[in-house]
């Protein structure tokens, strides 16, 4: 198959999410894999000039040693809002150019306006589209003005396509409100790496390179740092409790990072609140490999409600418990006795973190955890994702 990826998202310095496993695996089993990403970082990263030109990105490969994705990045104009206006007319063209010129059987959006731009031109040439959900996505427009426009236009996008693909039932669900077509709307989960994610792992470098000392309870968090991930509610929190053995490992970056640091400072917490930045992917097993409790404290605000986050199957595939507040998505995926444990709010998962240790439950819960995700591969999860794929070229061709 000749596959072609559309997302509005940076391609290198976001995730590695479900895409990326996918079309690094499809890769290997010989498909040829194309995506059009977007330079979504420009406003944090790089303000240097007006307008960022066209680039393509060769043989490129985050996960999977072997794996040859092409990624080509149209250009944008570097100004708020007018971002967005110019991806229209950049990310058309390139959508049109790809369909000549690299010939796809079958284009995937995870995006919002290009995914509705590819939409249109598959349905105009006959080629079969795949709406992939693994977020809320107009629930992340930063201008909140837009977000309603942002939700009608998946709307548009969800009747124009061949088949819908959601990663959980809850969201699922959703989108089925939204006016999805039921029998064109399926389930795809997550997948683990067990050998990237092993319990097995050493962790002892790790802990001793964040003066983490035997005794200490160690709190976890990967993932972008924004208002409602809750880190900032957890880090008060820790404060709060003054136990010199409580720490919370913070691995990511994000609009919270400085407050953070702030909160770091102003209370004291250099040894007890140790945060990473952001961090090669090659080197979060290790740092899972460190914690004790692994943490999901976000916000029950619409963006988190109906999502399942990957980073539960890495923590689930190195044996470690969870600690989340109670998100309708999270809890209807994992159930009450699959390794979880639920609070009511963010600043609550602390204290159930530190009554876990003291009670004894880690081994137990973590052992649940893994029992859960072991069968779930990302080989399993590719076989499951072309399947469908053949099974979208195939219907668009008998119709």
């Amino acid at each position: 198959m000749r596959i072609l990826i559309i997302q509005e998202s940076d391609w290198f310095k976001r995730g590695p999410h479900n895409q990326h496993h996918l079309a690094e695996k499809l890769s290997l089993r010989g498909h040829k894999v194309c995506v059009i990403d977007h330079e979504i970082l420009w406003r944090i990263e790089d303000n240097r000039g007006l307008y960022s030109r066209r680039h393509v990105f060769n043989n490129v490969s985050r996960i999977y040693t072997g794996a040859v994705i092409t990624v080509i990045r149209p250009g944008i104009v570097k100004v708020p809002v007018l971002d967005y206006v110019s991806l229209i007319f950049s990310h058309r063209k390139e959508i049109r150019r790809q369909i000549e010129d690299f010939a796809p059987d079958v284009i995937v959006g995870f995006g919002i306006l290009n995914s509705y731009l590819a939409a249109r031109e598959a349905n105009t040439r006959n080629i079969p589209f795949v709406y992939y959900w693994i977020d809320l996505l107009h629930t992340l427009i930063p201008f909140k003005l837009f977000q309603p426009l942002g939700k009608g236009i998946e709307r548009r996008t969800l009747r124009q396509a061949d088949m819908i693909i959601a990663t959980n039932t809850s969201l699922r669900n959703y989108l089925l409100r939204m006016g999805a077509c039921p029998e064109q709307t399926h389930i795809l989960g997550f997948g683990i790496d067990p050998g990237k994610f092993d319990p097995a792992i050493d962790d002892s470098e790790v802990r001793a390179q964040h003066g983490i000392k035997k005794g200490d309870i160690v709190l976890f968090f990967v993932g972008g740092l924004d208002q409602f991930t809750g880190v900032r509610e957890v880090a008060l929190e820790l404060a709060r409790i003054n136990d010199p053995r409580l720490k919370f490992l913070i691995v990511g970056d994000g609009s919270s990072e400085c407050e953070l640091r702030q909160i770091q400072e102003e209370y004291g917490l250099r040894d007890r609140l140790i945060l990473t930045g952001r961090r090669p992917y090659d080197e979060i097993p290790g740092l899972v490999a460190a914690a004790d409790v692994c943490l999901l404290p976000f916000h029950n605000v619409e963006m988190m409600r109906e999502i399942v986050p990957l980073k539960l199957f890495d923590y689930m595939a190195m044996r470690k418990p969870i600690v989340s507040t109670r998100l309708p998505g999270v809890v209807e995926e994992f159930g009450e006795d699959n390794g979880f444990v639920y609070v009511d709010r963010p600043e609550d998962v602390v204290k159930k973190a530190a009554g876990l240790v003291a009670e004894g439950k880690l081994d137990e819960l973590g052992a649940k955890a893994r029992r859960f995700v072991e069968s779930r591969s990302w080989d399993s999860i590719t076989d499951k994702f072309e399947k469908f794929l053949n099974r979208a070229i195939a219907e668009k061709s008998d119709r």
